[in-house]
């Protein structure tokens, strides 16, 4: 099984690499305990896709911390990076997206695999949970979901994905752009509507299956001949799951991760993570320093 981590973006809300920001008791990156539960969870390779210019630093810094029987791969997300046969000459700064950034990474991995953001932490159910459904079926794509109004930040609103389920089928993610806390509801002040705080929200831990490069390549050909998309859009991984599942190619299972979620959207959302991971290392969640 593999852990694919998407440590590519920019931290424009956050001033700063948040991948690499040292939030750990001894100094860790966030995405070390990542890995470290997924490896306590059978996961034997560990794939991350970054910018070009991370790509030694990570690869020298991970590979002299983790267990020599676990494959590491540390893959750059480049804009060049196109399907065969088709070429592009115009100007773009960011990266083609998250699913661009899963698509870098389609040769290296043959199996289930899951995807998460390397700068946010997920709990270690969440883990179990996925090599759990791994073990047990061969087909299903599933999203681990988490309580929406557990993932809310304090210090201003948020991007989420709201899960529309049927029993433990998931059926739809709506994007909500600016989720934020109003009294006794959670409302998207983009559109006005309002949430109970009990449903279930996509923190973009999914455990794909490799038809997902296919699908990926597909879309992104008809993107490329798409002039206003090039200029304005990106290719997110949730979008090419969802219309995988409307065009019943895939079942996708949504299962509540069990987990505490956290991330560090806002630079004010360091101090928070920082106690918390520390608290949890005292509780013996994790070893200190993490690898031996």
């Amino acid at each position: 099984m593999t852990l694919l981590l998407m440590a590519a973006g920019s931290g424009s809300r956050y001033g700063k690499l948040k991948q690499f920001d040292e939030l750990g008791p001894k100094e860790e990156f966030l995405m070390e305990f990542a890995i470290y539960d997924a490896i306590k969870n059978d996961f034997s390779q560990i794939v991350v896709i970054t910018k070009a210019a991370n790509v030694t630093f990570l690869n020298d810094y991970l590979s002299a911390r983790l267990p020599k029987n676990i494959r590491l791969d540390v893959l750059a997300q480049e804009i060049t990076d196109l399907p065969s046969g088709v070429t592009f000459t115009g100007e773009r700064k960011k990266p083609w997206g998250t699913a661009h950034a899963v698509w870098t990474a389609r040769n290296v991995i043959n199996g289930p695999f899951v995807v998460i953001n390397a700068d946010d932490f997920y709990g270690q159910s969440a883990y179990k949970k996925a090599a759990d459904f791994m073990k047990s079926n061969e087909n299903d794509y599933c999203l681990l979901g988490y309580t929406l109004k557990d993932t809310l930040s304090e210090h201003g609103s948020v991007s989420r994905g709201v899960c529309k389920v049927s029993g433990d089928n998931l059926l739809s993610v709506e994007e909500r752009l600016k989720l934020i806390q109003k009294g006794d509801v959670i409302l998207d002040e983009d559109t006005g509507l309002e949430f109970s705080g009990e449903e279930q929200a996509s923190m973009n831990f999914w455990v794909c299956r490799a038809s997902i490069f296919d699908k990926i390549e597909s879309e992104f050909r008809i993107f490329l001949k798409d002039e206003d998309r090039i200029a304005n859009s990106e290719l997110y991984i949730p979008l090419m799951i969802q219309e995988m599942l409307q065009g019943k190619e895939i079942n996708v299972k949504c299962i509540p991760s069990g987990s505490e979620w956290f991330g560090v959207t806002y630079a004010s959302d360091k101090e928070k993570a920082m106690e918390s991971l520390l608290k949890k290392t005292k509780e013996g969640q994790y070893t200190s320093p993490l690898w031996n």
